[in-house]
């Protein structure tokens, strides 16, 4: 059983970070050219189209992929504990896997600028998925380069987003309950 609980959870939660990817590719205006974009719309594509025949987008954002990372998510609260015995509760269920797509927004962009960060050193000239990742995270890098210039060629900009995505992912946790455990 806790092999089938971990498939499970595999599976819900590469679908969730999937998604969250093609929204906030939207969000970015990403190039969708690109073959990492390409990968996301194309692997994302069987579960959003069909629902955004029913719920169209709204201001620029794409309601359809947004609702589809809740039901994911709260899906996720729903079916493993019932598979282990546990209660049916959706509304349990639709909080924390509301609270679970928060985070994930946070570890995506965590790992997309450490991503980002070893690509720099090792990647020489252009490559697609550096122009990607550098098109993602900018709207987060942007502003504390503002604040906090280059030393030396040294961009401390990634390690300062670090640094306060982790003070905000403690703050949460002492704020939200179930936070730490999601």
């Amino acid at each position: 059983m806790e092999a089938i609980n971990y498939l499970l959870k595999f599976v819900l939660d590469a679908l969730v970070l999937v998604l969250i990817f093609r929204v906030w590719l939207q969000m970015v205006k990403a190039d969708f050219y690109n073959p990492l974009s390409q990968f996301i719309v194309k692997v994302t594509n069987p579960m959003v189209i069909p629902l955004r025949r029913i719920i169209p987008g709204f201001a620029g954002l794409d309601i359809a992929s947004i609702l589809l990372i809740l039901i994911v998510s709260s899906a996720k609260f729903i079916i493993i504990p019932m598979l282990n015995g546990g209660p049916f509760d959706p509304l349990a269920a639709m909080y924390f896997g509301l609270l679970f797509s928060i985070k994930q927004v946070g570890f995506l962009l965590f790992i997309l600028m450490l991503a980002m960060a070893v690509m720099s050193w090792v990647v020489q000239g252009y490559n697609p998925t550096q122009a990607i990742l550098h098109q993602l995270t900018e709207p987060f890098l942007n502003p504390i380069r503002r604040i906090v210039p280059s030393l030396g060629g040294l961009d401390l900009s990634v390690l300062i987003a670090f640094l306060l995505l982790n003070v905000i992912n403690i703050l949460l946790s002492g704020w939200i309950p179930y936070w730490a455990m999601l």
